[in-house]
């Protein structure tokens, strides 16, 4: 059962310049007691690929420069280690994928990919093709020539060196079993389930989130608690979807807080972040930054669908991000960056709040204080800002928040106040028997107030957003304590 205490997102290189054993190291100095877990970004062969990990080559090989199986094993001893199964797709460079290029459906392994036709087997109108949910604009099949002389339409959702997978087909399971398997074996006791809400298709739908995936997605999570592992699914969609999802999988993202608490700081507005409060999922991982962008649609309308924040409030959102960041995440996010994606802002979460530490603080403590299992991204552990050199070499628009850090950088950004406060912070929600308790929200007039309560003991998250005062106060039986964060942050 996963541990109630804050987790760490992270790449093993990147973080520490290094590889497993210097991130194992880093757990058990400095940053010794601070996470119960570690969220282990993808470990695989190869970690620099087109999309940092997100394209195998082999899902089941640790990188050799980086580490190996014996070194997972070695992290996940003391920590929750959560890794992520990649279901909807692998990179066009496996082994298998070049299989089929040189043969086509001679290939042994034709049937481990999946083609328009075999979604279409009796063609696909125009009307069908438009829709198909895609989270980048243009169309999701790739023609590719193979070794038999035909062209085939592969169906490439994210880009075309991610050719997605016939989860349907023997070959298809077989392929995500002996990944399973490998997770089993070297201590991995919890599985993100990446771009999940992909993985089945079927014509005339918009081939997302269907009634079949609500299935499929319950039948993998029922095969990896047999194998003694728990389940996250992965799910950028609208957030009753969400709510939906939370009923098939151990666990699910709260994607939709992030936002929230943006617009609560930007407007000094906490309808739609309470409402979201008191319906939200309580089997979930809450984030503020990820790998990823910061997500926008999970907040927002969706077709017919009214959102938490209507279409007007998601576009000052964005474009506030997009000021308080000086321009920068308008240099990475869409057409601006070569990874456009329709459902994010690409942005340190420290950047999107203009660099300002007590907004920052804030919005941590908010998501510490919310329903779910914290995780705080290394970027955002160290308040990391919007790495404006990487982007300009690599123009891909989620590395301006997937930074190359190294025992230098983190030595100085553990005396910066506002990592000291965090880590502060950290502290006080590992260490707090009442967040194992009963959650309360409440509120309005730009006021909120989130509390736990187990027993005797209670801890109460008070925010005023107009004037920015944030008190944490403890409660044992009559005895109180009070903790303001502007003080907290100013005495780090």
């Amino acid at each position: 059962m996963m541990k109630n205490k804050v987790q760490l997102i992270t790449y093993a290189d990147r973080i520490t310049g290094q590889d497993i054993n210097a991130l194992t190291t880093l757990l058990k100095g400095s940053l010794k007691g601070v996470f119960g877990g570690v969220h282990l970004l993808p470990f695989y062969n190869p970690i620099d690929g087109s999309d940092a990990g997100f394209d195998p080559i082999d899902h089941s090989e640790v990188d050799s420069r980086i580490g190996t199986w014996g070194d997972i094993q070695a992290l996940g001893e003391n920590h929750d280690l959560m890794a992520d199964l990649i279901v909807n797709h692998v990179s066009a460079q496996s082994y298998q994928f070049q299989d089929v290029l040189a043969k086509g459906k001679q290939s042994e392994f034709w049937d481990l990919f999946l083609t328009k036709e075999d979604v279409f087997p009796n063609g696909m109108s125009e009307q069908e093709q438009q829709a198909i949910y895609r989270p980048r604009p243009g169309s999701c099949f790739t023609p590719m020539q193979c070794g038999d002389g035909q062209t085939y339409d592969f169906w490439t959702t994210f880009t075309d060196n991610q050719i997605d997978i016939n989860v349907k087909v023997e070959a298809g399971i077989a392929y995500l079993n002996n990944v399973l398997t490998k997770f089993s074996e070297n201590n991995v006791n919890i599985i993100r389930l990446d771009a999940a809400g992909y993985a089945i298709k079927q014509a005339g739908t918009n081939c997302f989130m269907l009634d079949e995936t609500f299935g499929y997605l319950d039948n993998l999570s029922k095969q990896a608690n047999e194998l003694g592992m728990e389940t996250i699914a992965e799910i950028h969609s609208h957030y009753q979807t969400q709510v939906e999802v939370a009923k098939r999988v151990n666990m699910v993202y709260d994607f939709a807080l992030p936002p929230l608490i943006l617009h609560s700081l930007f407007n000094n507005d906490v309808e739609a972040l309470l409402k979201w409060l008191a319906i939200s999922p309580r089997n979930c991982l809450t984030v503020l930054d990820t790998h990823d962008g910061i997500g926008i649609i999970d907040a927002g309308p969706m077709g017919d669908k009214p959102g938490l924040l209507n279409a007007q409030q998601i576009d000052t959102l964005v474009e506030t991000m997009h000021a308080n960041s000086n321009n920068q995440s308008r240099q990475a996010t869409g057409a601006a960056a070569s990874n456009v994606d329709l459902y994010q802002v690409n942005c340190t979460y420290y950047n999107a709040l203009g660099a300002n530490d007590l907004d920052y603080l804030i919005s941590r403590a908010i998501q510490f204080f919310a329903p779910g299992v914290p995780q705080v991204y290394y970027g955002g552990l160290f308040a990391c800002e919007n790495d404006m050199d990487l982007l300009a070499r690599t123009n891909v628009g989620r590395d301006i928040n997937r930074p190359y850090l190294d025992e230098n950088v983190i030595d100085s950004s553990l005396n910066k106040p506002v990592v000291k406060a965090l880590i502060e912070l950290i502290k006080i929600r590992n260490e707090h028997p009442a967040f194992g308790g009963v959650f309360n929200s409440y509120g309005g007039e730009g006021v909120c107030s989130l509390s736990w309560q187990l027993g005797d003991q209670t801890i109460l998250l008070t925010v005023d957003f107009e004037t920015r005062a944030a008190l944490i106060t403890t409660l044992v039986g009559e005895k109180q304590t009070t903790i303001n964060l502007e003080t907290l942050l100013n005495q780090s």
